[in-house]
């Protein structure tokens, strides 16, 4: 009987190596087949990702699957690892796509040309001019008499810890201090998603969500929003878009680059769809000081899935200090320690001492500067002929050209005259016709790089 049963099994390894043979060289002729169609796409100047056509193809295998009995979920990110294959292949065979503009590319170009001599006005990045509380620079330099230059906790210093859990209400050990949140976001994601998993994002959007999903194997499908619907979230959309394979819903709330805030209901319904399907909800929350309506956060509302990011970037104007952190339940902090065990060891120790002084300080001033800035812009804005909703929060302004004018052209000669602003494809694809201007300069230079955008568009 075991020689029976040890022949039966190579056997059925035989026909398991032939089976998975033969499924290499579907996804193989699956793959050319995406070639021949990424050439056409090309040709025709059509967007590489067509969600109507993923989920005609979804449904089409999803009821194949339940005839002959596969589990859904599996399915699901099966299709996921092909459609992200395909959309690789023909974004090779698109060149004339992939040379879609971000903020980051235009700050780097800008960058460029001031070390060539060029005055640069920087309306395209949110770096806050102003420099951090005085009280961070006595803090570095107190870490040298105090020899605070060491290894950390890979959870953090344990005073800088407690110093978010008090201030955000929460225990200690809910507390994960990271290199900015940009890697909070990211150690998030990888901690709780496998390859294959679906994520859902109301654009417009920061793309680093996108990025940070697309380089870890994870599907992101996207919800717009409108300045017509005031950037209002479309939650039946997103009621409709939860499949078995959605596994996180990204906030960002005040959003970056519109500046809106998610209210309360909202917040209640998206947690309620978050708990009847058993999925997370990240929740970044960087902006957050910068609120000029009532603002809530997600922790406010108790849902163990949930994952809150910020950073001392923003609030307290530390960019280049890459303090930030994350606060969720202690099994995901466990398990985005082990991520940062991995890739960082831990956060500079200087750097998160900077972070504990930083949190003594009233920086109510900057919010307050922000707002004033973009009243300014507000003001200029009504000149100009654009659509704009203003910002419950945040340090930008969101905004549409009218007219159908080459925005591309704009952005390039705005730039030949010294002024960078962000594209709008930077955050969703459907945006080619807006820009964001950034409020992180002083209103003399905000004014002058406003002229200019007026002489670029002779109005």
């Amino acid at each position: 009987m075991r020689e029976e049963n040890e022949l039966k099994l190579e056997k059925l390894r035989d026909d398991m190596r032939l089976v998975t043979a033969d499924i290499i060289k579907l996804v193989h002729k699956r793959t050319k087949i995406a070639s021949q169609i990424g050439d056409i796409k090309n040709n025709l100047m059509m967007k590489i990702e067509d969600i109507s056509v993923e989920q005609d193809i979804a449904k089409y295998v999803h009821d194949m699957g339940t005839q002959v009995g596969l589990n859904n979920e599996f399915i699901g990110r099966l299709l996921n690892l092909l459609f992200l294959e395909s959309i690789r292949i023909q974004k090779e065979r698109t060149p004339n796509k992939e040379t879609k503009l971000d903020h980051m590319a235009m700050f780097l170009k800008a960058k460029q040309l001031e070390s060539e001599g060029k005055k640069i006005i920087h309306l395209e990045v949110g770096e806050p001019d102003y420099m951090p509380p005085v009280s961070v620079k006595l803090e570095l330099l107190k870490t040298f008499e105090k020899k605070h230059v060491h290894y950390t906790q890979t959870t953090g210093i344990p005073l800088l810890r407690k110093s978010i859990a008090k201030e955000r209400s929460v225990r200690e050990d809910n507390v994960i201090v990271s290199p900015g949140a940009r890697f909070a976001v990211y150690s998030s994601m990888v901690s709780t998603l496998s390859i294959g998993d679906e994520m859902l994002i109301f654009e417009p959007a920061w793309p680093a969500y996108r990025d940070c999903a697309n380089f870890i194997g994870v599907k992101v499908r996207t919800i717009k929003t409108s300045v017509e619907q005031k950037w209002d979230l479309d939650l039946e959309e997103l009621e409709r878009m939860i499949t078995p394979n959605t596994k996180m819903i990204v906030l960002n709330s005040p959003n970056n680059p519109t500046g809106k805030i998610i209210q309360q209901r909202e917040i209640e319904y998206i947690l309620k769809l978050a708990r009847k399907n058993n999925i997370f909800v990240l929740s970044d929350e960087v902006y957050s000081m910068y609120s000029y309506i009532p603002y809530r956060s997600i922790l406010e509302f108790e849902y163990d899935k949930s994952i809150m990011v910020s950073s001392f970037s923003k609030s307290h104007a530390m960019t280049g200090f890459r303090v930030g952190y994350a606060i969720a339940s202690k099994d995901i902090i466990d398990k985005i320690s082990k991520i940062q065990a991995i890739a960082i060891t831990s956060v500079a120790e200087p750097m998160q001492y900077a972070a504990v002084a930083a949190m003594k300080s009233n920086v109510t001033k900057n919010a307050t500067l922000m707002k004033k800035r973009l009243d300014f812009i507000r003001r200029e804005l009504e000149n100009i002929p654009c659509d704009f909703i203003n910002p419950d929060g945040g340090m930008y302004y969101f905004l549409r050209f009218k007219n159908k004018i080459d925005v591309n052209k704009i952005i390039f000669d705005l730039l030949n005259e010294g002024v960078a602003v962000a594209p709008g494809t930077g955050f969703g694809e459907s945006y080619y016709d807006f820009i964001r201007i950034s409020a992180c300069q002083p209103i003399k230079l905000i004014s002058d790089g406003l002229k200019i955008l007026r002489k670029v568009m002779n109005v």
